[in-house]
């Protein structure tokens, strides 16, 4: 982070910056995570604004303590909608993609083999020892041999002595390796997403020491503002 864009007033978990730091993080990854890393920006500048609200409300010689917690409070709501609306569809964004990504993940295989050597691989694969039959399969895909994988991936799990369960797991081994692209953008959105999930909840606590008071307290400030100003609300006493 370039240290002329800390402020240290704002926590630096909810820095913008965080989210260059996610792995694998370059000009494809930054288009793809563009909208986490301005609702990352909304926060830390909506933080600082009130900050600088807090300062400016202490500068009018009108206000009271009292006031200027009032005052700057409301100041920071307007802020506190923007950045949770931003939040808010950010994460349905990443799931979205998120979504997006593992469906390619899982896209089944098609046979490149002809039907009857598929037969006699799914055969060979289902007579051997549990171990070696993983060992080879695993060898397999890192080798990618399309044949194999396909032969046995392209069919029911049964069929070569393997269960649904392993099938899933050895069909996304094989797409992340046929499209490492693909794996490598699903890996980034789902950082992205931890990271707003672990981060944006801290927008109330840094609002808070923002504003100068915790909520019920300037709840409290309210309703004692509302009170006294009924004493100067002129009644109709008739004529």
């Amino acid at each position: 982070m370039e240290n002329a864009n800390v402020d240290t007033r704002v926590s630096l978990a909810l820095h913008p910056d965080n989210v260059k730091q996610i792995e694998g993080y370059d000009d494809q990854i930054a288009q793809l995570l563009g909208p986490t890393l301005t609702a990352f920006s909304t926060a830390y500048e909506g933080i600082k604004a009130v900050w600088d609200a807090k300062k400016a409300a202490s500068t009018n010689p009108t206000w009271n303590e009292a006031q200027q917690i009032i005052q700057t409070s409301d100041y920071a709501e307007k802020h506190l909608a923007r950045i949770t609306k931003g939040f808010d569809n950010v994460l349905a964004t990443l799931t979205k993609q998120i979504e997006h990504f593992e469906s390619e993940l899982a896209t089944p295989l098609e046979a490149r083999a002809g039907a009857s050597m598929s037969v006699e691989i799914r055969k060979y694969v289902h007579d051997m020892p549990v171990e070696k039959r993983h060992q080879f399969l695993q060898r397999a895909i890192e080798e990618g041999d399309h044949i194999t994988a396909s032969a046995v991936l392209g069919a029911p799990p049964y069929l070569s002595g393997l269960d649904a369960n392993f099938k899933k797991t050895y069909l996304r081994m094989w797409n992340e390796r046929a499209t490492p692209e693909t794996a490598r953008r699903l890996k980034a959105v789902q950082a992205a997403k931890r990271m707003v999930e672990e981060r944006a909840g801290l927008v109330f606590k840094e609002l808070e020491r923002a504003v100068g008071a915790p909520p019920h307290k300037v709840k409290a400030l309210r309703e004692a503002k509302t009170a006294a100003e009924k004493a100067f609300v002129l009644k109709d006493l008739g004529q």
